[in-house]
């Protein structure tokens, strides 16, 4: 029977063919490797309409998340989730080494008190658009903003010549889209909680496309956690569009 729905290619493929890990650990020398982290509920929910988020997803995606920042060796975040989460951003549920804390700041609102920034157990390192107050133990780098935004290709070229090659985008959702929107993503890792919260802010947000042929349909390694999570390990890399 003719449902009168195109066939589709299906690009998922069963969890045992790749280790997410591997991947990062055996990405070429020669070039930056990006890869993007986001927990959300099914229906696609990073929090609640007044903001809660914690815990949307289980102690197995918090381990994943961890053995992430073990494998890179920088991971970034917009100043943002450093004021509204002051995250520690270190490896303490693995075992592993602490990354480079580097930190998206474009007008300089990076607190001083911030877990992520007071801790010396790794390099700390602030991107701004102007030479802003030097906060004690934290490097500098200034590249200038279009419309308000510093570019993320700049971001990653900066970072890999000061020998930062693997590097993870892990927040928020703003900042992780606007690095998938400019290309800049090689893997993203979606971390889907069993939950359905039906409103409040959502994860991904890229620029509008007309019609499904624009969309990304990357390949897409599943690994189901032992907690009902799931990671859908996509390879921005290899997308493709429906089969007509």
């Amino acid at each position: 029977m003719n449902s009168g729905h195109p066939p589709m290619t299906i690009r998922s493929v069963p969890s045992p063919i790749q280790d997410p890990f591997e991947l990062i650990d055996t990405a070429p020398e020669d070039k930056p490797f990006v890869v993007a982290q986001l927990g959300q509920s099914l229906d696609g929910r990073i929090a609640t309409p007044t903001g809660a988020s914690r815990y949307i997803n289980g102690t197995c995606a918090l381990d994943h998340l961890h053995r992430l920042r073990a494998h890179v060796d920088a991971v970034v975040v917009g100043v943002g989730t450093v004021i509204a989460d002051n995250p520690m951003l270190t490896v303490r549920r693995v075992p592993g080494r602490n990354p480079a804390r580097v930190f998206i700041d474009p007008r300089g609102r990076l607190p001083e008190t911030a877990q992520c920034v007071r801790s010396a157990c790794a390099r700390r390192i602030a991107i701004r658009a102007n030479v802003s107050v030097t906060l004690p133990g934290v490097e500098e780098i200034i590249i200038e903003a279009r419309d308000g935004t510093i570019s993320p290709h700049e971001i990653i070229q900066k970072l890999h010549e000061r020998g930062l090659r693997k590097i993870l985008v892990e927040g928020g959702a703003r900042t992780i889209s606007t690095f998938i929107a400019a290309g800049c993503v090689d893997r993203l890792h979606m971390l889907v909680a069993p939950m359905i919260i039906g409103s409040g802010m959502a994860g991904l947000s890229l620029p509008p496309i007309d019609g499904l042929d624009g969309a990304l349909r990357p390949m897409t390694h599943v690994h189901v956690f032992a907690d009902g999570d799931t990671l859908f390990d996509c390879d921005l890399r290899s997308t493709s569009t429906a089969v007509p």
